[in-house]
């Protein structure tokens, strides 16, 4: 992930660090920036400037992998300033990605000190800053964001699934091509409808995060001390969503072959879980507990309407 804010525990890393960091993490992962597009189309553009112009070198590497990461569409990232000079705004809790740059600065000899203007010489350092994709900032021209496809009809059962599924409360942003909870924004993120190869496969993956969702602490508190990607406490939340997923699918009769698909994606986590035999068990109990908090909504009948 590439993070702007270094905690304050850790040492002080320089920007070549910090941005080298950022990209071995996403090898550790499995993630190859430079040859996986992240956009909803199947060409890789370059990351592109305020002004159009294209990032160069390592930024390109840096970009692309955060891009992937969080599942941007758009190929334009700006700094704070720049989406303020545009009247548009980065949303409360987005992260920036660390881009690099050399800078100049005039060094002096100190053993010359009565002539330092003959003794001054320009020195070339590594200088870094935070810029945010177009996906994260509000506002801007409609040239910053990739338009979307058509969207694609739905039977009656169908448009009556995805309206129930809607009414669950949560904030519902769509674009790029992965699909998470975000919990410092409080938002789901989903790629467009129509990238899903059918509507079961959107809305139980609508379901699935919607079930992260409930995790926060003013829903149902739930924290199983995950602290790193792929970790003990990282599978069971995993587990607890595609259960509950699966859970809301059957009781909705959501279409598709997603069941099947789930089935194998819980016996992958329950590899990482054979050390603990109760993990099972406790999935189990907090998956329910996520999907009738789900069919509270689901199954409230709809507002009625004004006037």
């Amino acid at each position: 992930m590439l993070c702007v804010n270094t905690p304050a525990t850790e040492p002080r890393l320089t920007p070549a660090a910090r941005v080298t960091s950022a990209i071995l993490e996403a090898l550790k992962r499995d993630v190859r920036p430079w040859t996986r597009p992240w956009s909803t189309n199947t060409s890789i553009s370059l990351p592109l400037r305020a002004n159009g112009l294209p990032y160069k070198g390592v930024n390109t590497i840096a970009l692309w992998a955060a891009a992937l990461e969080h599942g941007y569409a758009s190929p334009y990232w700006l700094t704070f300033k720049q989406a303020q000079a545009l009247k548009a705004r980065v949303r409360k809790g987005e992260r920036g990605a660390f881009v690099v740059y050399y800078g100049e600065r005039l060094v002096r000899d100190d053993a010359a000190e009565e002539a330092p203007e003959a003794s001054a010489r320009t020195q070339r350092i590594l200088r870094g800053y935070s810029v945010f994709c177009a996906d994260q900032v509000e506002g801007l021209p409609e040239e910053f964001y990739p338009s979307a496809p058509a969207s694609a009809p739905l039977s009656e059962r169908e448009a009556q699934l995805l309206l129930q599924i809607e009414r669950i409360p949560a904030i519902v942003r769509h674009g790029g091509n992965r699909a998470y909870y975000a919990p410092a924004s409080d938002a789901i993120h989903l790629p467009s409808r129509e990238s899903f190869a059918g509507i079961g496969s959107y809305l139980i993956t609508r379901l699935h995060e919607s079930a992260h969702w409930t995790r926060a602490s003013s829903r149902l508190d739930r924290d199983f001390g995950a602290k790193r990607f792929g970790d003990a406490g990282y599978a069971l939340e995993e587990l607890v969503a595609e259960l509950s997923a699966a859970m809301v699918g059957a009781t909705l009769n959501v279409p598709g072959d997603h069941v099947e698909d789930h089935a194998c994606y819980i016996d992958s986590w329950l590899k990482v879980l054979e050390s603990q035999p109760s993990a099972f068990l406790s999935a189990a109990g907090k998956a329910q507990q996520a999907c009738d908090y789900l069919l509270q909504f689901i199954d409230a009948p709809p507002p009625e309407p004004p006037g």
